[in-house]
């Protein structure tokens, strides 16, 4: 499928929110108005944005602007790899099987859990005393 319009989709993990606004171009990536390589400082990070590119040989095609909030670092990354996952089934079918097999496509269902009364966390309980 040729990429005449922009694509818009949505990633999330966790509280990190990632909107992805793909279009045809030479390979940009702008998180937030600031580069890739200035937003994440880890290479790792960088390395598991740009990984679903990479795995379909589409890196340099296209131009990638990302508005995200919510969540920590890693949670932002992982958002952002799940919303370009997203945008290149949608433009090509064939990557679908390359990106489902290395696990790209999956939400990571994994939430803070609530804490309960009558605990000090979710899990953890008050201090018992015998006597």
């Amino acid at each position: 499928m040729l990429l005449t319009k922009i694509l818009h989709t949505i990633g999330k993990r966790k509280t990190a929110v990632a909107r992805l606004y793909l279009s045809p171009g030479i390979g940009k990536v702008i998180i937030n108005n600031i580069n890739l390589y200035q937003y994440f400082n880890s290479y790792i990070l960088k390395e598991k944005v740009l990984q679903p590119l990479f795995l379909t040989k589409k890196n340099g095609k296209f131009d990638l602007k990302i508005k995200i909030f919510g969540g920590g670092v890693n949670s932002q990354a992982e958002a952002i790899r799940l919303a370009i996952s997203r945008a290149l089934c949608e433009i090509s079918p064939l990557s679908r099987s390359i990106l489902k097999s290395k696990g790209l496509l999956s939400r990571d269902p994994r939430k803070v859990e609530r804490k309960k009364f009558g605990r000090k966390k979710a899990r953890k309980k008050f201090q018992f005393s015998k006597r």
